[in-house]
């Protein structure tokens, strides 16, 4: 079965990097988009960054400049590179993948989460 497996998260100083990985793996027809959204405690989950199949991006605001969304269509995974972390960004980052199963049966598949950690 279809599922999206996590790696990367961890613990970082403020300026420092992480680059977390996502994959999708299972019968899939096609992949709209995938992406990154992240929930702390007391908050909603919101959207980090996401990519389409074609390649087009968007990010929240607080991380442009910052972070780097990129895919590899035929590994169906998609990266996020995370320089110059602030403590702010400490979060759960939850993988998100959306397409089409069949021609006509949409999916819509979340991840585990991984923490991410940022401090001194």
């Amino acid at each position: 079965q279809a599922q999206l497996v996590e790696s990367g998260g961890g613990s970082a100083q403020p300026g420092g990097s992480l680059r977390l990985t996502c994959t999708l793996s299972g019968s899939i027809f096609s992949v709209h988009a995938m992406g990154w959204y992240r929930q702390a405690p007391g908050n909603q989950r919101d959207l980090v960054a996401r990519i389409t199949s074609s390649g087009s991006t968007n990010y929240t605001d607080s991380v442009k400049g910052r972070f780097t969304i990129s895919r590899d269509n035929a590994k169906n995974t998609v990266y996020l590179q995370m320089n110059s972390l602030k403590p702010e960004d400490t979060a759960v980052y939850i993988c998100h993948a959306d397409g089409l199963i069949l021609e006509a049966s949409p999916f819509d598949y979340w991840g585990r989460g991984t923490q991410v950690t940022v401090s001194s």
